[in-house]
């Protein structure tokens, strides 16, 4: 599997297209801003996106998934809990100045332990509420991408609708930490980390 972190937006928010090589399919997560600039991407590599997959609707992660999903005609999956915040996508914007032209529309909720596959390649939904409530990281073989659930040396914030931080701390405890130390992990900004790195020397966890 090859990843292209793509950062968009005013947040550089990292947004994830994972390719199978093999088969030119490829899934696409969090396409939170700059649409143009991604289906441009993905059309000059020839490949064929099957469907979008959500971390969380905060509006720089999900504020132009719409687009990617009108221009591509590909389905489009979050937790279900996540919801009023995906119907919340306009007012998000007003805050920010930012205009949503298109709220995606949800093809399927993702749980717990769903398994998500494209081409020759599986992965696995687990489910981390705490920043919003109906957070879910992505697990690829050795790789997690995490939204804003957990950053290098830092957690993400619990100060937003629906956050709670004893919630987020139990997730990365017990669904992250409980990780492979050379996993590698895939945040919603910011650089990459490791599961290792993170349970050793981030001040939040200790």
């Amino acid at each position: 599997m090859r990843i292209e972190t793509i950062t968009v937006g005013p947040f550089a928010m990292n947004c994830y297209i994972l390719i199978d090589e093999d088969t030119r399919q490829a899934i696409i997560i969090d396409p939170g801003a700059e649409a143009g600039r991604l289906i441009k991407n993905i059309e000059k590599k020839h490949l064929n996106l099957i469907y979008i997959i959500n971390t969380h609707c905060h509006i720089d992660h999900a504020g132009e998934a719409g687009k990617i999903q009108q221009y591509f005609d590909i389905p489009f999956y979050i937790h279900e809990q996540e919801l009023p915040l995906l119907r919340s996508l306009t007012d998000q914007g007003r805050l920010f100045g930012i205009t949503v032209e298109k709220i995606p529309e949800v093809t399927t909720f993702l749980k717990d332990g769903d398994t998500l596959q494209f081409g020759g390649i599986t992965g696995m939904v687990l489910y981390t509420p705490g920043h919003t409530p109906g957070g879910i990281s992505f697990l690829f073989g050795d790789d997690v991408f995490v939204g804003d659930c957990l950053f290098m040396d830092s957690i993400g914030r619990t100060d937003l609708y629906g956050g709670d931080h004893e919630q987020l701390i139990g997730s990365i405890t017990n669904k992250l930490l409980s990780l492979k130390d050379d996993t590698r992990v895939y945040s919603g900004h910011g650089p990459n980390s490791t599961i290792g790195r993170e349970r050793r020397s981030n001040p939040f966890l200790r």
